[in-house]
């Protein structure tokens, strides 16, 4: 069931997202309404709440430690095992499942990322419906059935879609990137796993793996919403009741420094070639996380304003379009620049991209570009987080990461602080161009 059935659907979020822009616009103090509130439930979860009233609705996540960076050496567990959740719990099969979320008008997910597993949960708070889909949810995180059956029919669909995975040349070039960056590092596999350790793995492995990771003291719960804060309590206490105490996991190995730069080329039969260029980055506790943010959205992350995008695409020709990032996690996420070229033009594209690289690491930034990329992001900040599910994404973020309660509200300070001079430092340090590892895939 649609929540459009309710709410008209887009044109109340076109006209909410219009009424955003004006309060941005008019009030200074907009961002104390993103007050995060934090505690802990009686079993020790980390809750953060955000109240607000614009729908009768509510947006929830419970977030465990438990991405495929806990996979060891079973690669694609972690996913696999989310994926499991909804398949039958408590009396309920899946078709049961789907129906009680579907009767009350909720949407129900989960998902595993690299350093997270995530349930969601998007319900009206009107209380029948509200109390209905928070029970089912607290049934499927606490009494998952894990049966053979089931087990089967989802570990052949990864199998499927790991199959699928080796005819796209961008999935394949991800992988040897991150291969080549992390090696044997929990972050260096893929987070659906590999062919051959999936086909590995029976129902007993996915049981043991929630049973180590699904656990209260594992767990924090986000609340965004229309409720009251006695309310968010007794909700998030009523969700991890019936988990187990368990324990903390035990923290992760700190990335290895690379030590040289490596190229290597899959053959593969395209007409383009993928090209990823990069090495290890910024976490998010990372001092340096700034002035690493603004340069690079100079660099390649402020799509066509960026110079990766003007060296590439509009002086030459070479792709269609050319970028890079910084992908922040518990430890070190990678730093990646990338393009997609004639098979022809990889050698050309390549040279450009790094010449691009070397010269802003060189040379740094201006300050006229410098203020056109803090007006670019602090003007599209409010943006990211205008619904509940978004704001609550980033609600999830502060929380896993345990970043300060004030990060949304110091943000455009914090982007307005930073310094050319800050950048230069900082890329001249934490990129250094003799550890570059390159990837191609493509026809030679």
């Amino acid at each position: 069931m649609s929540l459009t059935r309710y709410f008209n659907g887009k044109k109340f979020t076109l006209q909410r997202r219009v009424i955003s822009v004006v309060l941005i616009l008019l009030s200074p103090c907009v961002w104390s309404a993103a007050t995060i509130e934090h505690w802990q439930t009686e079993k020790g979860s980390r809750v953060y709440f955000v109240p607000t009233d614009s729908l009768p609705m509510v947006d929830i996540q419970v977030v465990f430690d438990a991405g495929s960076a806990r996979d060891g050496t079973q690669f694609g567990l972690s996913a696999l095992t989310a994926g499991m959740l909804d398949t039958g719990a408590g009396d309920w099969n899946a078709e049961d499942i789907a129906q009680r979320f579907e009767s009350v008008g909720a949407n129900f997910g989960a998902s595993s990322s690299i350093d997270m597993a995530n349930v969601t949960l998007r319900t009206l708070t009107e209380k029948p419906l509200f109390d209905k889909a928070i029970d089912t949810m607290r049934v499927i995180l606490s009494k998952p059935r894990f049966a053979e059956s089931d087990f089967q029919r989802e570990k052949n669909r990864t199998l499927a879609t790991l199959k699928q995975r080796e005819e796209s040349p961008a999935e394949l070039a991800n992988m040897a990137f991150y291969n080549a960056i992390y090696g044997q590092h929990p972050y260096g596999h893929p987070n659906l796993g590999l062919l051959d350790t999936v086909e590995k793995f029976n129902v007993e492995n996915a049981r043991h793996f929630y049973q180590t990771y699904y656990t209260a003291s594992n767990t924090i719960v986000v609340i965004v919403g229309n409720l009251s804060k006695t309310q968010a309590e007794q909700t998030a206490n009523h969700l991890v009741s019936d988990l187990p105490q368990g324990q903390k996991p035990a923290p992760l190995p700190d990335v290895p420094a690379l030590t040289k730069a490596t190229t290597q080329h899959l053959e593969f039969p395209s007409t383009q070639t993928h090209v990823l260029v990069g090495l290890t980055g910024t976490y998010r506790k990372d001092p340096d996380y700034f002035p690493l943010y603004v340069g690079n959205h100079i660099l390649g992350g402020g799509s066509l304003v960026s110079k990766l995008f003007d060296e590439v695409r509009e002086k030459r020709g070479l792709a269609y379009s050319a970028s890079s990032a910084f992908v922040p996690l518990l430890k070190e996420g990678v730093f990646v620049a990338s393009l997609q070229t004639r098979n022809d033009q990889t050698t050309q594209a390549l040279a450009v991209l790094n010449q691009t690289l070397a010269d802003f690491i060189a040379h740094g930034v201006t300050e006229t570009e410098l203020a056109a990329a803090k007006n670019n992001i602090v003007g599209g900040f409010a943006m990211r987080f205008d619904t509940n599910k978004e704001l609550a994404n980033y609600v999830s973020m502060i929380g896993f990461y345990q970043m300060p309660l004030d990060y949304l509200d110091t943000f455009q300070q914090n982007i307005q602080n930073v310094t050319a001079s800050a950048i230069a430092d900082a890329f001249k340090r934490r990129v250094d161009l003799t550890h570059l590892q390159t990837v191609t895939v493509g026809k030679k």
